[in-house]
C-alpha cells in the first residue's frame, strides 16, 4: 500500500453482518438481547480503521424491497434459509452504531449493497487516482470489483484473520482476472444465490473456457463465427454452451454487480473527521460491550 493515497473504505453492511452472526456464539446482554452480529461487526469495523486510517469512509446496505434482480428473476437467492427475526434485529443497532462513528449510510430501493460498492468504487476509481479502495465484506461475490485501486478486506475464518484481496490473490485463487470472476460464475452458476449458469458446466471447465477466450460475449461469438479456437471446445461442451446461452446471459445479468444505482454521492459527505468518543463509549456500555472501549482508535 503506498504512503501517499488516501483510504476509502466502503463496508458492505450486510455481508459482513450475516458473517459475524454466524461466527459468532449467540452471546446476549443482561436483558437477553442478542447482539453477537452487533460485537463482530465492529470488531472487523475497528479492526479496519487501526490498520488503514482511512480518510473517508461510507457503508452500504440492502433493503427489504425486491431488488431488480427479483423483478427480472423471482427465485433469485430463494433458496437461503430465513434468518431468525434476532438477527434482523441487530441491524438498527450497528446502524446507531455507524451513525455515532459519523459513517453515512447509503441504500437504494430496488439495489443491493453491492450495486451501491460497485456505483460508489467505479465513481472513485475513474475520478480520484490517488485514492485506495478497501471494500469490508464477508462475501466472496464483491471480488469482481477488484482492481488497480480496489482491493477487499474479508475475514477468512470466523472473524479473527482477515485478508487483503488484490489483483494478485485473485489469480492465485481463481487462475482468473477479477472481471472474469463474472463469465465465470455465470458460466458455473451459483447456488447459494439460486444462479443455474450453463447445467453441465463445473468449475474447471469454467475457468478453462473463461481464460481461453477471456468473457463469455468472445466465447459465444467464436462459436458462433465456429472459429479455429473455437473448434478446440469439446463437441458435448459446446452442444451444452449453445443451447444454454440464454441461460448464461441471464445468470450474468443477475451475477454482474451495477454500477449505476441512482445514489447521491458526493466525496466530501464521506470524509471522516472523527467521532464524539463519549457518545460512543455510552453506546457500547449499554449493550455491554465493555472490551472494545480499549479498541477504539
Amino acid at each position: 500500500m503506498m504512503e501517499e493515497n488516501k483510504i476509502f473504505i466502503i463496508i458492505d453492511s450486510n455481508a459482513l453482518i450475516h458473517r459475524a452472526y454466524h461466527a459468532l456464539p449467540p452471546l446476549k446482554t443482561k436483558n437477553g438481547e442478542l447482539i453477537n452480529a452487533v460485537y463482530g461487526f465492529l470488531l472487523v469495523f475497528l479492526k479496519a480503521i487501526k490498520e488503514f486510517h482511512p480518510e473517508y469512509i461510507a457503508a452500504a446496505f440492502d433493503l427489504k424491497a425486491p431488488t431488480f434482480r427479483h423483478n427480472h428473476f423471482k427465485e433469485y437467492k430463494a433458496k437461503r434459509p430465513k434468518m431468525p427475526d434476532e438477527f434482523y434485529q441487530q441491524i438498527p443497532i450497528i446502524k446507531d452504531f455507524l451513525k455515532a462513528f459519523n459513517v453515512p449510510i447509503f441504500e437504494k430501493e430496488g439495489f443491493e449493497a453491492d450495486d451501491i460498492i460497485g456505483t460508489i468504487s467505479d465513481l472513485l476509481s475513474k475520478n480520484e487516482k490517488d485514492l485506495e479502495i478497501i471494500i469490508l465484506t464477508g462475501d466472496s461475490d464483491i471480488f469482481q470489483l477488484i482492481n488497480k485501486n480496489t482491493k477487499v478486506y474479508a475475514p477468512k475464518k470466523g472473524l479473527k484473520d482477515t485478508l487483503l484481496y488484490d489483483e494478485e490473490k485473485i489469480r492465485e485463487k481463481y487462475n482468473l482476472t477479477p472481471d472474469q470472476l463474472i463469465d465465470f460464475k455465470s458460466l458455473k452458476g451459483d447456488a447459494s444465490d439460486n444462479i443455474s449458469g450453463v447445467k453441465g458446466i463445473g468449475e474447471k471447465t469454467a475457468i478453462e473456457l473463461i481464460r481461453k477466450f477471456k468473457n463469455l460475449e468472445n466465447l459465444y461469438k467464436e462459436i458462433e463465427n465456429e472459429t479455429e479456437e473455437s473448434k478446440e471446445i469439446k463437441e458435448r461442451i459446446k452442444e451444452i454452451l449453445i443451447k444454454n446461452k440464454e441461460a448464461a446471459f441471464f445468470s450474468k445479468m443477475l451475477v454482474e454487480i451495477r454500477k449505476d444505482a441512482p445514489i447521491d454521492f458526493k466525496l466530501e459527505n464521506c470524509q471522516w473527521k472523527g467521532y464524539n468518543k463519549k457518545n460512543v463509549e455510552e453506546l457500547l456500555k449499554n449493550y455491554e460491550f465493555f472490551t472494545l472501549i480499549n479498541k477504539l482508535p
